[in-house]
């Protein structure tokens, strides 16, 4: 019986020297078309669509579940607290300041979801 890793095999170098090294974890943008559009998710549905972007990454992998999670829960905590104030005009400044830092951080956040300097959550 030959040695795989002699270099003076009849048959050459180990397939498994040669084989591609794979990535470490998924890819969440297949193009620039589709991280436009991910990217855009949250901003055009004014942070009602805020979740779904780190939902799709926990499912395909990229990002951990609690990330997802997490996006949802300030969502919807946003949500009820702006529809559970008896008086709108009291504390609306303050829920319109909620709304928008959550579609910026969001928004930002899902621009970074490939990016390998980023290891938070992922």
């Amino acid at each position: 019986m030959s040695n795989p890793y002699d270099d003076r095999s009849p048959y050459g170098q180990s397939p498994y020297v040669t084989a591609p090294i794979t990535p470490d974890r998924p890819r969440m943008f297949n193009s620039t078309t589709a991280h436009i559009l991910w990217v855009l998710l949250p901003i055009i549905t004014i942070s009602l669509g805020a979740a779904i972007p780190f939902v799709v990454a926990a499912v395909k992998g990229v990002v951990r579940p609690w990330v997802a999670v997490a996006y949802g829960a300030v969502e919807i905590g946003i949500y009820i607290t702006s529809t559970a104030m008896p008086d709108p005009q009291a504390g609306g400044d303050f829920i319109g300041l909620l709304l928008i830092l959550l579609v910026v951080v969001s928004a930002t956040h899902t621009g970074l979801l490939d990016s390998n300097k980023i290891r938070i959550g992922k």
